[in-house]
């Protein structure tokens, strides 16, 4: 698949796609209070879009593991105003939510993505977006954010969850929405203990079998720190080295705190590609 459609957007997958992270949470994953006001969070993503981002993802509810669940009012009240503001000044914005009425409300305001950790399972939610021609990104978490960490297992972690991928595409497709605008994620961190998400990574062509653009999530990640040993705030290196080495392995977008970062490293990948490719 060379093009995601978008909306009235269609972009290209020649090369791969940064899409900049913007929490309007006061307890996100990894960077909880430090943008949690809209105008913070507009200053922010307008930071991320100069450094390169091609896609800004913003969420106003914490999906890290053991985080509580945030009402729909609450979660449009900060998302909102961040995405129309983003959306006027001709940015590609995505909404992530798990929510139908928080998808239907910022796809209203000018979104033109979905991304969802609940790959539109929740009633409703296929079609809040099908008629919009907005993208929609599906990714795999076994359990819930709540508990999702206690205890996950598998048999075969990347057969699972290409399995499961599977039938959330087949089922999106069933509901009007087009391949052309369907993302994949296997949920780095989502119910997966160290080995599966490595397993994933390793393994992460065979979830390129499926013929959608795979989104590759690591930036910041516990998996980063306990190979590394490294804190929260220490990981960017680790992370740049992840998602290069999910890119190698079929990845066309990845989704990352520090867009700078990611851009220097895809502007020697994408050298060294174009001139192994004679371009």
């Amino acid at each position: 698949m060379s093009v995601l459609h978008a909306g009235s957007y269609r972009l290209s997958l020649a090369r791969p796609l940064v899409m900049g992270i913007v929490n309007v949470t006061p307890d996100s994953f990894s960077d909880g209070g430090r943008v949690g006001d809209a105008q913070a969070s507009i200053r922010h993503a307008f930071k991320l879009q100069e450094e390169g981002a091609d896609i800004l993802d913003v969420g106003g509810e914490s999906t890290r593991p053991g985080a509580s669940a945030v009402p729909a009012d609450e979660e449009m009240r900060r998302v909102l105003p961040v995405i129309e503001a983003l959306a006027g000044r001709g940015c590609v914005v995505s909404v992530d939510t798990m929510k139908p009425e928080v998808m239907r409300a910022a796809l209203d305001a000018g979104a033109v993505m979905v991304n969802d950790v609940m790959a539109l399972r929740a009633p409703g939610a296929p079609e809040a977006v099908a008629a919009s021609g907005a993208a929609v990104c599906l990714m795999h978490m076994q359990g819930e954010p709540q508990s999702m960490q206690q205890s996950p297992y598998y048999v075969d972690v990347v057969e699972e969850v290409k399995h499961f991928l599977q039938g959330r595409v087949v089922a999106c497709e069933a509901a009007g929405i087009n391949r052309e605008r369907l993302v994949i994620d296997p949920g780095f961190g989502f119910g997966k203990a160290l080995e599966h998400n490595l397993a994933l990574l390793k393994q992460l062509d065979h979830l390129a079998e499926l013929d959608v653009p795979i989104l590759a999530g690591l930036s910041r990640k516990s998996m980063l720190g306990a190979l590394t040993g490294r804190g929260v705030d220490q990981r960017e290196f680790a992370g740049v080295a992840a998602h290069l080495a999910a890119i190698a392995r079929g990845a066309r977008l990845v989704r990352v705190h520090n867009v700078a970062a990611m851009r220097d490293a895809l502007a020697i990948w994408n050298a060294v590609e174009e001139q192994q490719d004679g371009t």
